[in-house]
């Protein structure tokens, strides 16, 4: 008993004595090349637009005591809706570096007003802030585009890194009028639709005033035939077009309100948008989003997709079911009425027409594929009909099956894929990805599989770092194909199943010329353009209260062979928008 007492003794002797002989603690300093406040966000917190960004503020002065965020003067950018009124109640949201602090807590702000905060930085030195918001009108001077309305309908070729407009024509246009589409609320001068002699090498000079009225750009518009680059696309020409939640910029329902199949078509300056529920298609600006109306359309009902060629020429058919017609009308304008290209009975057990996509021109030739979903609970599919034109006409409308390579896939749309040719020429086979499968496959023209890329990474979140990029939480099943410049591409668009949950989603697109390599999605050398994380761009972050996921991606070359478009939409994380990329050679 003696001995045990001692030993405690000993012990509690021992935690005495250490820490008075280890050195004592300094303070580390932080790490962070620069401390305090890096960003400042406010957002909506009400109407229609509530929980969406309203402005940022990157800081850029560590020091700084006086935070102004600015607020658009229009939200959107391209509408009239001031903003005046939602700065009275703004949530603002601060980035800081570690071991900083604000106090107050940041909340519900009046932008309107000075709002004084205590900042404490790392060191633990206060000093007092305010923060408040101001309007400011856009800086923005770019024309976005410019045609002839006379002598004949002309699209120029827009250039902004050159600030050039080409006129690509032999005709005469020494007496000419146009039209131009600048930045929002910018204006252009001298007013393109007065005559003008757009013969000569000099061209004419158009100066474009952002709504700022401080701001101003030139553009020079000219009859011209730019150089193209040898093969494919410039990577370095890629600019962000838009991202508009679906429900309140663009008008369409949210992701609550119907259980909706979404697919996209281009036509010449319109986007055009379908939710496969027999309503009329809505077309909009696609460079800027802005709202056109619905598109004319006659007899076609649209219940299955719509998809579009490589010439401007929009398809749409109806949803089939077994024993049922199954037609594909087609139209190159907004205001026409679509025509039937082509017609049949659906002899098969399962629907089809949930999916169609279509490479080449029409006109010309093309491959048009559309697919046989599964239905629910009942069956899983592996068919699809591949249609190929030829002149112009249809030459071939098969069945394909690729049950034997055991690729299936569900009910639609979530559980659904598409298939698209490799080729217009439809000899270079088919690509496809499905839900929980996440393989994005190459089969051969006699349907056995000839590559499969990998969409698990390495069962970790770190973007950056190459982790799970395509997983259970998403639908990799939207895919496109076209030819631009001398090349095929392919798009995948990765829309997200559970938008509150990681990672997102992603859009690729790769070069299958001479088809796909590597063994994995995000990083295969056919890899040409890449989104691989787009959360910050969604506005839904919510769940998907049991409705069906959906979503589609769409290449769109423009007809003159300069610009490739890319367009994408989400329904379950509310988010549509696009990209553009050219092969003018700079």
């Amino acid at each position: 008993m003696e001995l045990v007492m001692k030993n405690r003794i000993a012990i509690l002797l021992l935690a005495v004595i250490l820490p008075l002989s280890c050195h004592q603690v300094e303070r580390v300093a932080p790490t962070a090349d620069r401390q305090g406040i890096t960003s400042l966000t406010a957002y909506f917190t009400s109407g229609k637009y509530v929980d969406q960004e309203m402005g940022r503020l990157e800081v850029t002065d560590p020091n700084t005591e006086r935070y102004v965020i600015p607020i658009p003067w229009f939200f959107p950018e391209a509408s009239d809706d001031i903003t005046t009124p939602y700065m009275l109640k703004v949530r603002v949201r601060a980035t800081l570096q570690a071991n900083c602090k604000l106090s107050p807590a940041l909340s519900i702000l009046d932008l309107t007003e000075e709002n004084h905060f205590t900042y404490t930085d790392a060191t633990g030195a206060s000093r007092d802030i305010v923060i408040t918001g101001e309007r400011v009108k856009s800086n923005k001077c770019e024309i976005l585009s410019f045609a002839l309305t006379e002598p004949s309908i002309l699209n120029g070729m827009v250039d902004k890194a050159a600030k050039t407009v080409s006129l690509i024509t032999a005709k005469d246009l020494s007496v000419a009028k146009a039209t131009a589409m600048v930045s929002p609320h910018a204006t252009i001068s001298p007013d393109p639709a007065d005559p003008r002699n757009y013969n000569g090498d000099d061209g004419v000079v158009f100066t474009v005033t952002a709504h700022d009225g401080q701001t101003k750009a030139e553009y020079k518009v000219v009859k011209n035939i730019p150089e193209k680059i040898d093969y494919g696309l410039n990577t370095s020409s890629a600019e962000f077009l838009f991202n508009l939640d679906p429900a309140t910029g663009l008008g369409l329902p949210g992701y609550k309100d119907v259980d909706a199949n979404v697919s996209l078509g281009v036509i010449d300056s319109d986007l055009i948008v379908n939710m496969g529920d027999g309503s009329a298609p809505r077309y909009y600006n696609k460079i800027i989003g802005t709202s056109g109306g619905t598109i004319k359309l006659g007899s076609a009902v649209p219940t299955g997709a719509i998809a579009s060629d490589e010439q401007d020429h929009l398809l749409l058919c109806n949803l089939a079911q077994p024993g049922e017609t199954f037609t594909i009308w087609t139209t190159s304008s907004v205001k026409e009425e679509p025509v039937v290209l082509l017609s049949f009975t659906n002899d098969e057990d399962v629907p089809l027409g949930l999916e169609m996509k279509v490479i080449g021109n029409i006109k010309e030739e093309a491959s048009i594929s559309v697919t046989y979903p599964g239905i629910a609970e009942v069956t899983q599919s592996a068919r699809f009909r591949s249609i190929h034109i030829v002149d112009g006409a249809v030459s071939s409308n098969e069945l394909k099956d690729v049950m034997a390579t055991g690729f299936l896939w569900g009910a639609g749309p979530a559980g659904s894929t598409c298939v698209p040719a490799a080729s217009a020429k439809n000899d270079a086979g088919w690509y496809s990805c499905v839900y929980s499968d996440n393989l994005l496959t190459w089969f051969k023209p006699d349907l056995t599989i000839g590559k499969q890329l990998n969409g698990y990474g390495d069962g970790t979140d770190d973007v950056e770092g190459g982790g799970t990029y395509v997983d259970s939480n998403t639908d990799p099943n939207n895919l496109d194909t076209k030819g631009f410049n001398k090349a095929n591409y392919l798009a995948l668009f990765v829309s997200n199943h559970f938008p509150k949950w990681w990672p997102g989603p992603q859009l690729y697109v790769y070069d299958i010329s001479s088809g796909l390599q590597g063994d994995n999605i995000w990083n295969s050398p056919s890899l040409v353009f890449s989104k691989p994380y787009m959360y910050d761009k969604q506005f839904n972050t919510g769940g998907h209260d049991g409705f069906g996921a959906s979503g589609d991606v769409i290449l769109a070359p423009s007809a003159d062979g300069y610009m490739l478009y890319i367009y994408y939409y989400d329904h379950y994380s509310q988010m549509i928008g696009g990209f553009s990329l050219d092969c003018i050679k700079r």
